[in-house]
């Protein structure tokens, strides 16, 4: 890896890191359902006009099932679900519990025949188990008495973020991935817009929420999409993924520096344990 891919690389987990503080500030206002499709809708109409500018085809007409089977499954969902859980936990916390996605991956790969599991990805995949049972341990945490479901609901995020490259296998194949970018959040906009009328906002959103919506949807989702597809396209999707190892730490830093949130040591272990659980998934 160049030191460009590098820099792209430590930015793009900054940003992702920081989109829990982000959420943490703004769900609580908007809600589990406001949230997610500000920073879709916004963030999905932004990467449009950027790509337009730059000529690329996004295929909305061509791939618009395969969009929204991915969007809604590995976008709309998850994001939502997100939402709900920055209401009640900690954004560092939520930060860790991220890491578990590629753990998730390879059990729903496994189940569908795509990845093999061995001796070393089985570990680690235990080593999240454990690290996720640390986690789920109420001691330490009087923030909300909703903790353990919020928990509940990242790791739900978690396990739709794992089911997304077997959606991807079958269904959306010939899409580009810049396409997906584009196309998957759009079609995730589109999913959650019968739910508003019915989950409204809980107060009207400060400037302050205003923009942490807008840094969620035009850093976190758009600049992000961009920088990780470049990211694929330079060192490939394997160098690309190490960036899981790397959001935790932003997101636990993000959290005390602007937040003031600090994890208890059961936490810490638990995401200690998470991290080297993918490292051995990821890597085996």
């Amino acid at each position: 890896m160049t030191p460009a891919d590098i820099a792209r690389l430590v930015a793009l987990a900054a940003i992702w890191g920081a989109a829990f503080i982000f959420m943490r500030v703004a769900a609580p206002v908007l809600g589990p359902v406001w949230t997610p499709e500000l920073r879709v809708g916004i963030g999905g109409l932004a990467l449009l006009a950027w790509f337009r500018l730059a000529g690329f085809e996004s295929g909305l007409r061509a791939h618009w099932r395969s969009y929204l089977v991915v969007g809604t499954v590995g976008i709309a969902a998850p994001f939502a679900l997100y939402s709900f859980a920055a209401m009640h936990a900690p954004a560092s916390l939520l930060a860790i519990v991220n890491a578990t996605a590629p753990i998730f991956g390879l059990a729903w790969g496994a189940l569908f025949g795509i990845e093999r599991v061995t001796v070393r990805k089985a570990t680690g995949l235990a080593l999240g188990v454990a690290g996720v049972a640390l986690i789920a341990r109420p001691a330490g945490f009087a923030e909300s008495p909703l903790l353990g479901w919020a928990v509940a609901a990242a790791l739900g995020a978690c396990c739709l973020y794992g089911v997304v490259g077997v959606l991807i296998k079958r269904f959306a194949g010939g899409v580009t991935p810049r396409g997906m970018a584009v196309g998957n959040q759009l079609a995730a906009a589109v999913v959650l817009i019968p739910l508003l009328p019915f989950v409204p906002p809980l107060a009207m959103p400060s400037a302050l929420v205003i923009a942490n919506v807008l840094a969620l949807a035009l850093l976190a989702s758009a600049v992000a999409f961009v920088l990780y597809f470049r990211l694929i396209a330079d060192v490939g999707a394997t160098r690309a993924l190490t960036v899981t190892y790397l959001i935790p730490l932003f997101g636990i830093l993000w959290g005390w520096l602007f937040l003031g949130e600090a994890l208890p040591a059961a936490a810490l272990a638990g995401g200690v344990l998470i991290l080297a659980g993918t490292v051995l998934v990821t890597r085996g």
